[in-house]
Order: C-alpha cells, then sequence, then structure tokens
C-alpha cells in the first residue's frame, strides 16, 4: 500500500531533495508569523488595559452611569447595581442583578477609581465588617466595633 516515508508524516519522498526545502519553507513562515504577531502585540495603542488581580486601568473615563431602577426587594438577596465594564478597547454597561446574601459581610459594588491620567475599576466584592477594607488586608477583618 503506502510507504514508510508516508506514514512517518513527511511530505517529500527521503530521496528527493525538495522535502528539506518544503520544511525549510514551513519553518521560515512560521517564524515570521511569530515575530509580527509579536510586533503586533507590543505595538498596542496606549487604550490598551493593563490587568493585575482582577483590576484594569485605562486612561478613558467611564460614561455616567444611567438611571436604573431599583426592583422589588426579594429576600435573602442583595441588589448589586449595575457597573461600566472595560471589554474589547470599550465601556460595556452590565446590568445590576439579586445576588444570594452572605450573612455577615456587606456588598461592595463595582466602582471606577481616577489615578493619575488612568481610571482603575475595582471589582464588586464581599466585606466582612463593612470597614470598606479588604479582607485579606484587613489586619482585623472581624471587628465588630468598627464603624
Amino acid at each position: 500500500m503506502g510507504h514508510d516515508w508516508m506514514r512517518s508524516g513527511h511530505l517529500a519522498h527521503p530521496l528527493r531533495p525538495e522535502g528539506d526545502v518544503i520544511m525549510l519553507l514551513r519553518k521560515s513562515i512560521f517564524v515570521l508569523l511569530l515575530v509580527g504577531g509579536s510586533a503586533t502585540i507590543t505595538a498596542l495603542p496606549a487604550t490598551s488595559e493593563a490587568r493585575a488581580a482582577g483590576e484594569i486601568s485605562i486612561p478613558i473615563a467611564p460614561p455616567p452611569l444611567p438611571y436604573e431602577a431599583l426592583p422589588t426587594p426579594r429576600r435573602g438577596h442583595v441588589w448589586t447595581p449595575g457597573y461600566w465594564n472595560w471589554h474589547r478597547h470599550r465601556h460595556v454597561w452590565v446590568p445590576g442583578k439579586w445576588v444570594r446574601e452572605r450573612r455577615g459581610y456587606a456588598y461592595r459594588p463595582h466602582r471606577w477609581e481616577q489615578r493619575g491620567p488612568n481610571w482603575i475599576h475595582r471589582p464588586g466584592r464581599w466585606d466582612r465588617d463593612g470597614g470598606g477594607v479588604s479582607d485579606h488586608r484587613d489586619r482585623h477583618p472581624n471587628n465588630p466595633y468598627r464603624r
């Protein structure tokens, strides 16, 4: 049926030199695509986002918050308000929703903070004592006397 050189994955006959040329050509194309792709990544515009630990930092301010009617309260749930998210180089509105309540925790909504020329998105999170400090950075996360 077939020859051993066909089953081994080589495209050209082992005694024909064009097989080496084809392989060299394929490797060259791969290297060019790899180098071209990395050059494209390093040449992103100034509006590119920097992400670290769920944060987004961009030089574009979010639009004003639209009016969002607060729905009727649901037992055992907390309303998380809508927010502007950064997705594919633009702001996208994420509507608010009901989430299950976590007893002993307060929900801190998503927010944007300006730091120098950039805007940083702080994701929504649960705070154990309502002190406003992330529990992993809080020296006394369960302090019942904190106001």
